[in-house]
């Protein structure tokens, strides 16, 4: 079975900043709007470090960065898209203040951050729903409660994909333009994994080629997350649905 990463790194990757509209300046401006919503907008005289999970090319990396965050730690299995990230932080000036790391996103808090040492830590993107199971995901938030100050954040958005689809509804548009057209259809394989396949056209000297890939994806409900949390030690802020059919979870350390 083809995992997340290695269905980002054959398919997706290269098109990921198109998924997101095309700009990442705009995305990242919507991400450090949906962030400091949630007061995640440090002291002006404080040195406040933060960690970005999956943070594909950037926009929420960015938007720490924008919102005061004197160092932000950015981890993701793609070379591309890091590469991407890094292009975009030194056209902002934001590069001094990234930290670029490649890697899987489970086990690297505590080789990378000190107890108690981190103002924020997000997972933002659908990226929680790309861990193999359930005890990857408890696991990763143990390590940001371990990871994270007292009064620090995490902030995860997610898809809740436990309700099942039937028929057409099973085909989802992700995003269409005159030269490319990314499609989704979902097979559930049982309570706790859906299969998602992909099929990309993109148009090249006037013909439409098609790519497709497919990767499982976890179906995570809001009670089971929040359950984890409270258990790791966090204190649930807000769960709620947010932009882009993803569900907001912000969670505090007390």
């Amino acid at each position: 079975m083809t995992t997340a990463a290695d269905h980002y790194d054959h398919l997706l990757a290269e098109h990921y900043t198109w998924m997101l509209g095309g700009d990442i300046e705009t995305a990242a401006a919507a991400q450090a709007e949906l962030l400091r919503g949630l007061g995640l907008t440090p002291r002006p005289e404080e040195k406040a470090a933060a960690v970005d999970l999956g943070c594909g090319p950037g926009p929420q990396t960015l938007a720490l960065t924008r919102l005061g965050f004197t160092s932000v730690t950015a981890v993701d299995t793609s070379a591309v898209l890091l590469g991407e990230l890094m292009e975009h932080a030194g056209r902002s000036g934001a590069a001094q203040a990234v930290r670029p790391v490649q890697g899987d996103i489970r086990g690297i808090l505590p080789r990378l951050t000190a107890p108690g040492s981190v103002a924020a830590v997000v997972c933002m993107g659908d990226t929680l729903p790309h861990l193999p199971g359930r005890a990857d995901v408890q696991e990763l938030i143990a390590d940001v409660a371990k990871a994270l100050r007292p009064g620090g954040s995490f902030v995860a958005t997610y898809r809740d994909l436990t309700r099942e689809l039937h028929g057409p509804d099973r085909f989802i548009p992700v995003r269409s333009t005159a030269d490319r057209i990314l499609t989704c259809f979902l097979d559930y394989l049982d309570e706790d994994t859906v299969m998602v396949h992909d099929l990309l056209h993109t148009r090249h000297d006037d013909a439409w080629h098609l790519q497709t890939g497919s990767y499982p994806k976890l179906r995570l409900t809001p009670q089971w997350l929040t359950a984890q949390c409270h258990a790791a030690g966090l204190d649930v802020r807000r769960d709620e649905a947010g932009p882009r059919g993803l569900r907001v979870l912000h969670v505090i350390k007390s």
